[in-house]
């Protein structure tokens, strides 16, 4: 009888690939907020499967990118942190063309191989290759070339499509030991920051252009009284101008009414009983360009 693994698996990539799909999608449920917009996780998170004989402890990190704020260079910090104490890293790229990978994963690759982990690469996004599976075979070749991974598997996070391939590639290299977290468990983070995250959420989609990189959500009021008695709830939104603060509330308070009936309903559906959310919106200048400044919004190195 073999023994039982358990190991740590930092999925890496660049902003907007779909790790965070990927994450969900192979837990079954969702643990990392998702938006079309790139630079939308901007901490670790632990996601835990548990299947027989093995317990992955999945780390979804921060896109790898050029940081230029502090809240950049604290992202990259935490996904370069995340490669340092894995046992495995789930590499995600896109289904791009063999020049444009090259080109554009260079730095990832870099960053992958510094970290000296076992490497399995998941090429995301094979739904939008025209010409199906054929079409990825000169990509896979390029990998192949470009780095001795242990495993390529494309997958499509979006749909499923593969995704049950990747977790055997990834078994086979964890190291031996015990189930760290109980079976039920899918992530270390409280029901509070998963509430920040929810409304965060929810902004992003709702508004546009530099609104989404200037916000941050702190939650104010976390209660939950014995059921029937709703979860309170309250939020407070950090933006870094008046103008942004303007667009935010939307005009007759709309789009904050919008975001928080959202975040509520989907509250609600995790939660499985009533919540009560109030959002609140306020300045917080130029949070975004220094630590001081991530610290007034509830960031920091130990978040």
């Amino acid at each position: 009888m073999s023994e039982h693994r358990c190991g740590v698996i930092a999925i890496a990539g660049r902003p907007n690939v779909g790790k965070s799909t990927l994450l969900n999608r192979i837990l079954g449920s969702k643990v990392a907020i998702v938006t079309p917009k790139p630079q939308t996780t901007r901490d670790r998170i632990l996601g835990v499967r548990t299947d027989p004989g093995v317990q992955y402890l999945f780390h979804d990190t921060p896109g790898l990118h050029r940081p230029h704020k502090a809240l950049n260079r604290r992202m990259v910090a935490e996904a370069e942190a995340a490669l340092a104490d894995a046992d495995v890293v789930l590499m995600v790229s896109d289904a791009a063309t063999p020049a444009e990978a090259a080109r554009i994963e260079g730095p990832v690759l870099a960053a992958v191989a510094g970290a000296g982990r076992p490497v399995v690469l998941a090429v995301n996004k094979i739904d939008l290759v025209r010409k199906g599976m054929a079409a990825m075979l000169p990509l896979i070749d390029h990998w192949s070339r470009a780095h001795p991974f242990a495993a390529i598997v494309p997958v499509c996070a979006l749909s499923g499509d593969g995704v049950d391939r990747v977790l055997p590639e990834l078994r086979r290299l964890l190291p031996e030991g015990p189930a760290l977290y109980p079976e039920d468990e899918l992530s270390d983070r409280p029901m509070r920051f998963i509430a920040a995250e929810v409304v965060r959420e929810k902004l992003m989609m709702a508004t546009a252009q530099e609104i989404p990189y200037s916000t941050a959500v702190t939650i104010d009021e976390f209660a939950e009284p014995e059921p029937p008695r709703a979860v309170r709830i309250s939020a407070t939104i950090h933006v870094e101008r008046e103008s942004q603060k303007r667009i935010v509330v939307g005009r007759g308070g709309a789009v904050l009414r919008a975001v928080g009936t959202e975040a509520r309903q989907e509250l609600e559906a995790m939660l499985e009983r009533k919540v009560m959310l109030k959002l609140f919106v306020k300045v917080s200048d130029a949070w975004t360009t220094t630590d001081e400044g991530l610290r007034r919004v509830g960031i920091s190195d130990e978040s």
